[in-house]
């Protein structure tokens, strides 16, 4: 248990000019607030928040930050208020205390969309203010390190899950690296803890027999670099029990297979030295091709700055050396708190985000909150922007652009800026022209094509890996569907009231949209056309005491006689083969009955789907006869640019014999059409069951092929699917 003086003397170590009273004054008051609280260790709470500021001490962070970090639980569970901390400790300290503050009211029930609501805050507030990420970060270290006193292993897993998606990735982005790697080592235990023993228990092995070896290493790198007159300090670490895991993971190899598990470091003074070193030793041992990076010429985002290389060293060992400067090594161990650690010289300036300019990926994150709409969204879009490894492409301008590995060219436009992201139709690479799909490599200089018409394609969301394009994307298809929607929930509507024999107009259903809990108009629209809302309801709102006739469907004739209004195009450019349709409405055909050209058809609002076009027949409609609005009065568009061909589909039985399947093929090619699936269904010794896709102009043409089929010997019987 840390008592005050320890915490002030471990701040004036670093601090001798600390105001003492005002950490003792937080000191005191978190105690008193958080008296007869415990912990699930059965510890007196306010040891909690005492052991972050200590964390942060370490870090040898301003006064005010280890205060919020004495205070940060205070709001939260006690009955102190903020206007309380700005009245003892000043706005500073309350505005930080806010940020670090969980949500108090979330709409949502679920663990995971209090989760993403949280997390949402702490971006937002951690934009003004980095600090407040710094105490967050301290917070679920120390909650880390006693996270085995919880009970439930599920919420210890929950707990663990998240710290390793979320908070040490926002570490490593921070440039906390020692942080980052405690907080995955402690997941780790949690969440697969026979794996994290076995490679414990091989590490402690290894250190035994190979001791001798990494001394002979540090040794020899130190008198090589020596005679050259470089006074390094040359030290080698283990790499972590999770970076260990994840790589044999990615590449599918045992412990034993591994070959850099050490890393050595050479820390020298300057800059100079720093390449001069590079090439001593590249002079002495040969390198491993495509492990050579250089992080001081091109300084990772959040600041780090070294360079790596892996070689054949001495004893023939493959190992990987970093090397830098001493105050690199120093920045690397702090990362962005070095930028409120205190100095001798006076203390540091209070920064946002936006001072600190190496943080695009912060700008990224405020970026998407404005784009989703669903709290779980941004969070599943958050993970993409943190947790991946990185690749470094470059504009024509010679700006350098990090994105996750795996990144796309519409990444790369969406990281420019979101209207060059919109407006993408291709790219070059390297000065090559390349598919906007293509996955782009470290050094590759990007150029984006634009066209002044163009808007994001649906498809793009399946091959880009950053949050901010996928968020930007499902933005565009959320508004582009609750435009279809609108439009087809309005024509339903205007349908009802047609039935009812009502004049429609949009002044009645404006007097009831409160009822449905929407905002306007448009929302009424676009929730029947989504199916969220009746679009009989509505009509009953706006005309309660009215009795609806009996809801019956259409009848053939009734079909025939209504207006159709012709719909040349739809979202992709290219004809429609359907009249009656709303211009822009999204369409496809039905699975179960397959209609093609002069088939009889009845198109059907589906929710999440927009049109289907069923035949008149199909059994599938009877589903729908309590919902005439529902029902649209389509047909085929036989006009010059209707499409050539369409997808008939077919029941075949077979014999299974020699040739039977080119004798089919040949059948079906002959009479003019074109396979485009087959799917074998049953077999047996004698006979095969199948379900062929064939390309044909129309129902006369597809009959045409099954009176063809009919008429071959190897074939038993043919029929058009139905029902399936």
């Amino acid at each position: 248990m840390i008592e005050q003086k320890d915490l002030i003397d471990q701040i004036k170590a670093y601090n001798p000019a600390l105001e003492e009273d005002f950490i003792a004054r937080a000191y005191d008051y978190a105690k008193e607030k958080h008296e007869g609280q415990t912990r699930s260790s059965g510890e007196p709470y306010y040891t909690h928040p005492v052991e972050v500021a200590s964390i942060l001490a370490d870090m040898r962070l301003d006064p005010a930050t280890i205060a919020t970090a004495i205070l940060h639980d205070t709001v939260e569970d006690t009955d102190a208020t903020l206007d309380d901390l700005t009245k003892h400790f000043g706005p500073e300290v309350s505005n930080l205390v806010n940020g670090v503050s969980k949500l108090t009211r979330i709409e949502s029930q679920t663990v995971e969309g209090k989760q993403a609501e949280n997390f949402r805050k702490l971006v937002l507030a951690m934009s003004e203010d980095i600090r407040v990420l710094l105490v967050k970060l301290a917070d679920r270290l120390h909650n880390m390190r006693t996270l085995h006193h919880i009970e439930k292993p599920e919420k210890r897993r929950r707990i663990a899950r998240e710290t390793i998606e979320i908070y040490a990735p926002l570490a490593e982005r921070i440039g906390l690296h020692k942080i980052k790697e405690e907080l995955e080592d402690l997941s780790f235990g949690h969440l697969n803890p026979e794996a994290r023993e076995s490679i414990t228990n091989r590490l402690s092995y290894l250190r035994k027999e190979g001791n001798e070896i990494v001394q002979t290493i540090i040794k020899t790198l130190s008198e090589l670099l020596g005679a050259q007159g470089i006074n390094a300090e040359v030290t080698g670490r283990e790499k972590t029990r999770y970076s260990i895991w994840r790589k044999m993971q990615r590449k599918n190899i045992s412990f034993e297979q591994l070959s850099d598990i050490m890393a050595f470091r050479v820390m020298v003074n300057d800059i100079g030295e720093c390449y001069h070193a590079l090439g001593i030793i590249h002079g002495e041992y040969p390198t491993v091709p495509g492990r050579f990076k250089d992080y001081i010429s091109t300084p990772k985002p959040n600041g780090y700055r070294s360079v790596h290389t892996t070689v054949i060293g001495p004893e023939n060992q493959r190992i990987e050396i970093q090397i830098r400067t001493h105050d690199m090594n120093a920045e690397a161990d702090l990362g962005v708190a070095a930028h409120w650690a205190y100095k001798s010289k006076g203390n540091s300036q209070q920064s946002s985000i936006k001072d600190i300019k190496q943080y695009r990926w912060m700008r990224e994150l405020l970026d998407i909150i404005e784009q989703e709409s669903k709290p779980e969204e941004f969070l599943e879009n958050t993970k993409l922007e943190l947790f991946a490894d990185q690749v470094y492409v470059f504009s024509p301008k010679g700006d350098l652009i990090e994105l996750p590995n795996g990144a796309t060219p519409v990444d790369f436009a969406y990281a420019i800026h979101s209207a060059v992201g919109d407006k993408c139709v291709g790219a070059k690479i390297n000065g090559r022209i390349a598919p906007l799909n293509s996955s782009l490599s470290n050094g590759d200089q990007v150029d984006i094509i634009t066209a002044k018409n163009q808007t994001p394609s649906p498809t793009w969301e399946r091959f880009v890996v950053t949050g901010k394009a996928r968020s930007h994307i499902r933005r565009f298809i959320r508004q582009q569907q609750r435009t279809q929607y609108s439009q087809l929930g309005k024509a339903m509507l205007e349908k009802v009231f047609t039935a009812e024999g009502y004049q429609f107009t949009e002044k009645a259903v404006a007097g009831i949209v409160n009822q449905f809990r929407v905002d306007e108009v448009e929302d009424v629209y676009a929730g029947i056309g989504s199916g969220n809302i009746v679009a009989r309801e509505v009509f009953k709102a706006i005309f309660p005491g009215h009795k609806s006739e009996i809801a019956k469907k259409p009848t053939d004739s009734e079909v025939e006689e209504q207006p159709i209004v012709t719909s040349k195009k739809h979202d992709s450019g290219k004809p429609l083969p359907i009249k009656g349709l709303i211009p822009g409405m999204a369409m496809h055909f039905a699975r179960c009955c397959h209609p093609l050209p002069g088939d009889r058809i009845v198109g059907i609002v589906t929710t999440g789907k927009g049109v289907t076009i069923h035949t008149i027949d199909c059994d599938t409609l009877e589903n729908f006869a309590d919902t005439p609005e529902r029902w649209l009065d389509v047909s085929w568009d036989e006009g010059p640019d209707a499409p050539e061909s369409h997808i008939g589909r077919l029941e075949i039985v077979i014999a299974n014999e020699p040739g039977a399947l080119g004798t089919l093929s040949t059948v079906i090619g002959t009479n003019g059409g074109n396979i485009t699936n087959l799917k074998i269904t049953s077999r047996s010794l004698d006979f095969w069951d199948m379900m062929i896709d064939v390309y044909v102009k129309d129902t006369k043409h597809l009959n045409n092929i099954i009176a063809a089929l009919r008429a071959t010997p190897q074939i038993a019987t043919v029929d058009r699917a139905r029902g399936r």
